[in-house]
């Protein structure tokens, strides 16, 4: 199609003129958003891409050739960092995670199923006492948190952990199931009803098959806090034996010398399954967001 020149604009007809500068303006408003989805983008690969660039370098050049490619590609750097800890840290913060996803997605999909088909004052309280639930700060239950896990002797175990990061995304994986409960067709559950099928059959042949798109966006979700979670890994968990990644790494840092390379091959290590399952599960994390927010 021919682009119309500012002479061609001029000379067209007035009535004309509105629907030309709607079609500018809207090829003005494509290519802005084009840009600014360029720049995120950059702004989110090249970190990576130097973190991985890094990982591959020596300690001296890492200093002095900041920005550069490695003139010798270190890949024993990460066969370093995996015997120093990190195979152990991984198969903790992997274990952590998938049980903290299974009780999440277990617990929060029958809550809000329950908050979803009934309604009474009691299910307008919990449901309240939930959405409370999102507005505690992690760091302002911190004090109270570890000494409640020490009368309960759970200091040091993994399931300090679990139990706190299962409490912590509830609240929101409750929310986003229950929002995508209510928008399920009440005929399908009268069916099931009219042909026999109980409660418990009704959430597991009805509502869970009907709802893989949320149930992943609260895979992910619940998957992307456990593995990258701090500062609960730092305060309850001391032994070696049972840190996990973001903790782990710290023991690679020495009060004289931090061999870099060797600490930042470990970070792209625990960046690798965060990566994959965010590429791999993109369509459908956007999905169940998108489908989790019609109703409330």
């Amino acid at each position: 199609m021919k682009t119309n020149t500012k002479e061609e604009y001029l000379q067209v007809d007035p009535e004309k003129k509105p629907m030309i500068s709607r079609k500018l303006s809207g090829r003005v408003s494509k290519y802005t958003v084009l840009l600014g989805l360029l720049l995120f983008a950059f702004l989110i690969i090249y970190p990576l891409y130097w973190m991985f660039i890094s990982s591959m370098k020596s300690y001296d050049e890492i200093y002095n050739n900041v920005w550069g490619l490695p003139s010798v590609w270190h890949v024993e750097n990460y066969l370093t960092a995996w015997s120093m800890g990190i195979s152990s840290y991984f198969f903790n913060s992997l274990f952590v995670t998938a049980v903290t996803i299974l009780l999440v997605v277990i617990i929060g999909s029958m809550a809000a199923f329950t908050l979803s088909r009934y309604k009474s004052k009691w299910i307008d309280a919990a449901l309240i006492f939930i959405i409370g639930g999102l507005m505690m700060n992690p760091q302002v239950a911190l004090i109270p948190l570890f000494e409640l896990l020490t009368w309960l002797d759970l200091i040091n175990t993994r399931w300090a952990l679990i139990l706190t990061y299962v409490a912590f995304r509830l609240p929101l994986a409750i929310i986003l199931l229950r929002a995508f409960f209510l928008s399920i067709p009440r005929e399908l559950e009268e069916s099931a009803i009219i042909d026999g099928c109980t409660e418990f059959g009704i959430y597991t042949k009805i509502y869970l098959p009907m709802s893989i798109p949320i149930l992943v966006t609260t895979f992910v979700l619940t998957a992307f806090f456990a593995w990258n979670e701090f500062l609960f890994a730092t305060v309850f968990i001391d032994s070696d034996v049972l840190k996990t990644i973001p903790s782990g790494l710290m023991n690679f840092r020495d009060a004289l010398r931090t061999d870099w390379g060797v600490l930042l091959a470990g970070m792209v290590i625990a960046s690798i399954p965060m990566i994959i399952l965010l590429i791999l599960l993109q369509k459908y994390l956007v999905r169940g967001l998108a489908e989790g927010s019609v109703k409330g």
